[in-house]
C-alpha cells in the first residue's frame, strides 16, 4: 500500500468504525417552543415524554413562582430540562454600545444561569452579538467578549456552561473563527452550542463539526431548503428535518467522528401529538440515536 493509498483508508476509518457502531449515544430533546402553549407546563412535559423525547430545552423565566411551576411540572413528568434558551439577547445584545442595553442583557443571562442551576440544566444557550448598522463586526466581536467575560465567575460557581450559538445574527461565519472566538476565552464555562441548519446558506453543518469537534456542548437540530441559487441571493425556506439540504448522512458521519455524546434539540415549528412523534422518529432515522 502507498502513502496516498494509506492516508485515503485512514481519513474513512472513522466513517467506517461508526458505521461499524450503528447508532451515536446521544440523547433526544426538544424545544419547549415547539409544544403546544394553550397546554400547562405539567401536560407539555408529559406530551414531549410521550413522543419520545427524553429532556427539554426551556425559555428563562423571570419569575420565581414561574420557575418553581416549570420546575415541579418537569420533575411530574419525568422529564429533565437540559438547557436554558436565554431571552434577553435579541432585544438586548451584549454586542451594544449603549451600557444600559448591556446591563438588561446581563442581568438576562444571569437569571438564565440561575434557572439553569435551580432546574438542573447543564447549559445556557447565548447569542454572543448582534452585527448590524449601529455596530460593526469588529465592535460586536470585542464587546460581546468583554462581557461574557463578566459572566464567567457566575457560570463557574453554579457549574452552568455558556453555550454560544451560531444563528443568523451576521457574526461568527465560519467554523475556524468560531472556534477561534470560543478558544478565546480560555475557560471550560464557554463551548458551543451549534446549530445544524443555520449554516446552511453559507457553509456545511459537517465542516463546522468537525472544526468545532469537542468544544461543541449542544446542538439544534433543523433543516433549511434552499431556493435562490445562481448568481442572485441565496434564500432559504425552514422546512422540516430531512426535507432540505441539510446532509445528514455527513452530519451524522461527523457527530461520530468528534465522538460527541450529547444532547440534539428539535428546534422546529410547534404542533400537536402526531407531529411530535414524526420529529422525534426522524432524529432517531437521520442520526441513528441509541
Amino acid at each position: 500500500m502507498d502513502r496516498r493509498t494509506f492516508l485515503a483508508v485512514s481519513a474513512a476509518m472513522p466513517s467506517v468504525a461508526l458505521a461499524a457502531a450503528g447508532r451515536l449515544p446521544i440523547k433526544k430533546a426538544v424545544y419547549i417552543g415547539m409544544l403546544p402553549r394553550a397546554l400547562s407546563y405539567a401536560d407539555r412535559f408529559k406530551l414531549a415524554r410521550d413522543t419520545g423525547f427524553e429532556e427539554v430545552e426551556c425559555d428563562t423565566a423571570t419569575e420565581q413562582k414561574l420557575a418553581d411551576e416549570i420546575k415541579k411540572a418537569a420533575e411530574s413528568a419525568g422529564i429533565r430540562i437540559h438547557s436554558v434558551m436565554n431571552q434577553a439577547h435579541w432585544e438586548f445584545p451584549l454586542s451594544s454600545s449603549d451600557p444600559h442595553v448591556v446591563a438588561e442583557s446581563l442581568k438576562g443571562m444571569e437569571t438564565s444561569l440561575r434557572n439553569a442551576n435551580f432546574w438542573g440544566a447543564g447549559t445556557v444557550l447565548l447569542v454572543p452579538a448582534v452585527v448590524n448598522p449601529q455596530t460593526s463586526y469588529k465592535d460586536a466581536y470585542e464587546r460581546s467578549q468583554m462581557n461574557i467575560h463578566k459572566l464567567l465567575a457566575l457560570a463557574q460557581e453554579l457549574k452552568v456552561v455558556i453555550g454560544l450559538e451560531n444563528v443568523r445574527n451576521k457574526f461568527l461565519l465560519s467554523p475556524l473563527e468560531f472556534a477561534a472566538y470560543v478558544d478565546s476565552f480560555k475557560s471550560p464555562w464557554v463551548r458551543a452550542y451549534f446549530d445544524v441548519g443555520n449554516v446552511v446558506l453559507f457553509g456545511y453543518p459537517q465542516d463546522w463539526i468537525r472544526t468545532l469537534g469537542k468544544r461543541i456542548m449542544k446542538v439544534h437540530l433543523k433543516d433549511f431548503k434552499v431556493t435562490s441559487k445562481g448568481f442572485s441571493p441565496f434564500t432559504a425556506d425552514f422546512v422540516n428535518l430531512g426535507e432540505g439540504d441539510v446532509a445528514w448522512p455527513e452530519v451524522r458521519a461527523a457527530l461520530g467522528e468528534v465522538g460527541y455524546s450529547g444532547t440534539v434539540i428539535a428546534e422546529l415549528g410547534d404542533g400537536e401529538l402526531p407531529y411530535l412523534k414524526d420529529v422525534a422518529q426522524r432524529i432517531d432515522r437521520l442520526l441513528g440515536i441509541a
